[in-house]
């Protein structure tokens, strides 16, 4: 395990966990990093999203 505040996160796209009609099966993740202390906070950002084949929001998940 990596030293210091920096932390491994995965970004989950938010229309392919709801969308139960899209045209193929999976759930987009993209991993990051962050800064522990600076942002204690989820992190949301846009992201293309190869299922929904545009751009959709992400969020942190654990």
């Amino acid at each position: 395990m990596a030293k210091g505040v920096r932390i491994i996160i995965s970004l989950e796209c938010t229309e392919c966990r709801t969308n139960i009609d899209k045209r193929s099966p999976g759930v987009n993740r993209y991993t990051t990093t962050k800064n522990r202390r600076n942002t204690t906070a989820r992190i949301e950002l846009k992201k293309f999203c190869p299922h929904c084949n545009k751009h959709t929001v992400h969020k942190e998940i654990k």
